[in-house]
């Protein structure tokens, strides 16, 4: 066989399948079988879906505010301790001997403090007295004399306050250590549980301000409020507003679901990756969902599936997602004319926009492209603002079809596969 006959054959075998696949789409008389809905009126609640972990509201990382070797640890991880509670201990030897240190430096100004008061009390009485016997004889006493006596307590009066200032330092140091004593035994600044245990007993504790990570000695949580931070797609979060509520999934949980309400949504979008700059194109923000009557066994990081309700309406004209379709370059009445229910035209041509609408089905089974204004989405189907009338037919599927449908195409109800059942059961 040649191959100029075979490329025939095999042509004409390939024309004929196109053909009896279109002889099948199309069916008798050239119609095309669609899904036919009624429009109808329904209740739709338009929701965002993002994913996240829970988190206590309130938490506090514990760090030391000196360093030492932990010489007691009086708890473990997952007890629970009220405010005030001993936690652990740093060895106090060193910081014991910095306040008896720090005490007899004050006891020691104190002393010179009192030497240099009773210094100065007698230069007063001396100067007073020469000073009196000076007025009495001006002749006995001379005027060097009572110079240098005035000088004299001058330099006792600048001596005592010199000594005044030594004891408010000396007392100075002295709180200083005993503070630093004091810091030595940490006790809990709330009432929670100890979720986080980074220390053992016998390693040495640094201070917090070195390296804030690597000086976390624990963490108290407060569990009994707890929220969800989870983070939704820029197109989504325009959407959400602080106040909506929510319906979150625990994965440690999956029999329940938990109430919830937003209470915060960031306004800068969270960055990730090295040197936080983003790995992706995508963009992402932080939306905080405070849960109610969470169980008492749930943890920190626990995954989450958070389902934030936006919008709500109420027996609204609705229809299919998948029954809106987009007709490009559609003529509108004057350039100037705004796109009511659309975009600018993708030919960028004047008075021509793409428009978003449906097919609606007249008595004679034949479709017609009708422009519709779309509102929230839920549960499926589009709100309809406006160009549509509850108890019109319209092509609800399948997808492909509506694609290709024109002005004027015939179509007829395709057999769903529980009629087709039914059918053939008869």
């Amino acid at each position: 066989m040649k191959k100029r006959t075979k490329y025939i054959i095999l042509g004409c075998a390939g024309a004929g399948i196109l053909l009896a696949g279109f002889i099948a789409a199309r069916g008798s008389g050239g119609s095309v079988a669609v899904k036919i809905e009624p429009v109808t009126a329904r209740d739709l609640v338009a929701s965002v879906t993002a994913s996240g972990q829970i988190q206590p509201q309130r938490k506090v990382d514990i760090s030391a505010d000196i360093t030492g070797r932990i010489t007691r640890l009086l708890v473990k991880e997952g007890d629970t301790v009220s405010r005030g509670q001993l936690l652990l201990e740093i060895d106090p030897s060193q910081y014991t001997a910095d306040v008896e240190r720090a005490s007899a430096s004050v006891s020691g100004s104190r002393a010179q403090a009192a030497q240099a008061r009773a210094s100065l009390k007698q230069a007063r009485a001396n100067y007073e007295r020469i000073a009196e016997l000076r007025d009495r004889n001006p002749k006995l006493v001379s005027a060097d004399q009572i110079e240098k006596l005035r000088t004299e307590l001058e330099v006792q009066r600048a001596m005592l306050e010199n000594s005044e200032y030594a004891v408010e330092q000396a007392e100075a140091g002295l709180r200083n250590a005993r503070s630093a004593l004091n810091k030595a035994t940490i006790v809990a600044p709330m009432s929670g549980r100890i979720t986080r245990l980074n220390v053992e007993l016998g390693e040495t504790a640094i201070m917090g301000t070195l390296n804030k990570d690597a000086a976390t000695l624990l963490t108290i949580a407060d569990m009994s409020a707890m929220e969800t931070k989870v983070k939704v797609g820029e197109t989504d979060i325009s959407h959400i507003q602080p106040g909506d509520s929510a319906v979150v999934q625990i994965d440690a949980f999956p029999d329940s679901t938990f109430r919830g309400v937003v209470t915060n949504v960031s306004n800068s979008s969270v960055k990730a990756g090295a040197g936080g700059v983003s790995t992706d194109q995508s963009v992402d923000y932080e939306v905080t969902v405070q849960l109610f009557q969470v169980p008492p066994n749930a943890r920190p990081d626990f995954t989450t599936q958070a389902k934030i309700i936006t919008a709500t309406r109420r027996q609204v004209i609705a229809i299919p997602n998948i029954a809106l379709t987009v007709r490009e370059n559609t003529p509108v009445a004057s350039k100037d004319s705004p796109a009511p229910f659309g975009q600018t035209s993708s030919s960028g041509k004047p008075g021509e926009r793409d428009v978003e609408g449906v097919f609606i089905i007249d008595a004679a089974n034949k479709v017609t492209f009708r422009p519709v204004r779309v509102g929230v989405s839920g549960d499926g189907y589009f709100e309809v603002v406006n160009g549509l009338r509850v108890g019109e037919r319209i092509v609800a599927g399948p997808y492909q079809a509506i694609r290709e449908l024109k002005d004027g195409t015939t179509i007829r109800a395709a057999v769903t596969k529980d009629q087709s059942s039914e059918k053939s059961r008869k």
